[in-house]
């Protein structure tokens, strides 16, 4: 289909270019030809409104302009036919011949069917999850693993050299109030809690009990007779580190790979802060005023200038977040994609000021993905959450009930910076009203016939037995297009960054193989019938299986 598009788009150039030149033209500011399909049943295939675009500035009427086109374009067997219609859209509609291209593509490429080279090798990294280590992963930081790992999977299929990294806060005040949390439990079950009072902006969850338990089976009593301030560093160091492991663990468990774990205390260690901010002192974009170093984020349309490094010498979350972007082109990536909670979305007009003065296209080298919160539902109710208190659900919670595939499809399904519902009870039904278990059961079934076909001593026939003109009913016909705009939708998915574009493609494609399925018998019927149907199923189990690796949800052949 999409050299068919190709190949039309190519006459319409060629026409375009002949009657310029038949009125003494050429040179002409050609209009972009663009070529959509139709909502509307009955107008096509494909149409194009070139001729109401092109017709003012050659001083036509937009109907006889667009007959002349037609009348130039050359007789192609996959176009059945041409017309014109309303003020003077061309409206092509296709032979069938472009059905059995598309499988003979499909069956040729096979799991690469639909993969191209859009991104030119290109190195682009995806930083996502990066939650401070500082308790364990919510379904919030679940909501952002799920997109950010299938945006990856999604750009690399498309030929994105992708780099996945998590950004490790492990410096700064979070991780002293992770430490003082600790060692404060750590006193109250010694039965001193009077000695250590627990901080007021601490870290309040159970999960820091059991640090302290922890602390206590390693290390006993021993810290009750230390200063409080000597002791902390082995407070905040064991309490991050088995953080960050359970954290590893979770996302392992999720199938959520890493290429890189960066640490934020390492653009201190490796002086990278300060050689950013010699950077952009060179560049006359970093300044001292009042003791401190400003960015000068004015010059780049931020509402005002950021602090780098504060008058006591301490440097800003601003200052290692640029030191971090800096650090990802230095390492040779083209392209940064960040994704981030919703609340963040304030803080993107500084961070692309920052890429601006790093000497970087802020528009074309640098993208925020969004997260929107996620309401957890149990029969029709909304769980309680609260960070603040310590009293929230955690990712493995959730993926632990309903499955890590249920969990998985839920969190992509809608655009990720629109809040998201997720129902537990129905993520755990066994029926079709489970949108996951709907397209899985799909593949099963097409994984059934195969089975069955193989047991009735059926040959599964050669792609030359491939009848198209055979495939005339409603379902086949439907199910025939919803394989044709495959590669577009992957295309449009990868180019907005937004997984749901193929989730909602998956979801119509399982659905109308159910509807040819249950529509049409396969096995037992005549034989160029069943051989043609065979074809088609496993195109679509073909496809379909594709789209399931790229949302990282497993394929199963019965359920």
């Amino acid at each position: 289909m999409d050299q068919i598009k190709a190949t039309i788009t190519g006459y319409l150039q060629k026409v375009s270019e002949e009657i310029t030149r038949n009125l003494g033209s050429n040179e002409f500011d050609y209009p972009e030809i663009t070529l959509e399909r139709p909502k509307r049943e009955g107008h096509g295939d494909f149409s194009t409104n070139l001729a109401m675009q092109y017709a003012g500035k050659l001083g036509k009427k937009p109907r006889v302009l667009a007959q002349e086109m037609v009348d130039l374009i050359p007789e192609d067997p996959h176009i059945e036919k041409i017309e014109i219609a309303g003020p003077g859209f061309i409206n092509f509609f296709l032979s069938s011949l472009w059905i059995r291209d598309m499988i003979d593509e499909i069956y040729d490429q096979g799991n690469r069917y639909g993969s191209s080279d859009l991104g030119g090798g290109r190195a682009v990294q995806v930083e996502f999850v990066s939650a401070n280590p500082t308790g364990p992963l919510h379904v919030g930081h679940g909501r952002g693993a799920a997109v950010g790992d299938t945006v990856s999977n999604i750009l690399s299929y498309m030929g994105w050299k992708v780099g996945r990294e998590y950004y490790i806060n492990d410096a700064g005040l979070q991780m002293d109030i992770l430490g003082r949390s600790t060692q404060s439990r750590y006193f109250e079950l010694a039965g001193k809690a009077e000695e250590c009072p627990f901080p007021e902006d601490g870290y309040k969850g159970d999960y820091i009990y059991d640090l302290a338990r922890e602390v206590i089976d390693r290390d006993g009593m021993k810290y009750l007779d230390m200063d409080r301030e000597s002791s902390l560093p082995e407070f905040r160091s064991y309490a991050s580190e088995k953080i960050l492991t359970s954290i590893r663990k979770d996302l392992q468990d999720f199938g959520v790979p890493f290429d890189n774990w960066f640490s934020e205390k390492s653009l201190y260690e490796d002086g990278l802060v300060d050689q950013m901010v010699n950077f952009l002192k060179e560049k006359d974009f970093a300044y001292e005023q009042d003791g401190a170093v400003w960015f000068r984020a004015t010059a780049f349309d931020d509402e005002k200038d950021r602090v780098l490094i504060r008058n006591n010498g301490v440097p800003t979350y601003f200052a290692s977040d640029v030191a971090y972007h800096k650090n990802k082109f230095d390492r040779g990536f083209s392209k940064l994609i960040d994704v981030w909670g919703a609340d963040h979305h304030g803080y993107i007009p500084r961070v692309k000021a920052a890429i601006s003065s790093l000497g970087h296209d802020p528009e074309e080298d640098f993208q925020v993905l969004l997260i929107q919160f996620v309401n957890l539902l149990r029969e029709g109710d909304q769980v309680s959450m609260s960070t603040r208190s310590g009293q929230f659900i955690t990712l493995r919670d959730v993926f632990e009930e309903v499955g890590v595939d249920a969990t998985r499809y839920f969190f992509v399904m809608r655009r990720s910076d629109s809040h998201l519902d997720f129902d537990l009870e129905l993520a755990k039904k066994e029926s079709t009203d489970n949108p996951v278990y709907y397209v899985q059961y799909a593949h099963a079934r097409m994984c059934s016939v195969l089975s069955e076909a193989e047991s009735r001593g059926v040959v599964f026939p050669d792609i030359a037995s491939f009848r198209q003109d055979l495939l005339d009913s409603p379902e086949e016909k439907k199910l025939v297009s919803r394989l044709a705009v495959f590669r577009e939708e992957l295309e449009r998915s990868s180019q907005e960054l937004a997984p749901h574009i193929l989730v909602n493609y998956v979801h119509d494609l399982a659905g109308d193989f159910h509807s040819f399925y249950n529509a049409k018998r396969i096995l037992g019927e005549e034989k160029n019938i069943m051989e043609t149907r065979l074809i088609l199923l496993k195109a679509c189990k073909t496809v379909l299986g594709i789209c399931l690796d790229l949302l990282r949800i497993t394929a199963p052949e019965r359920m």
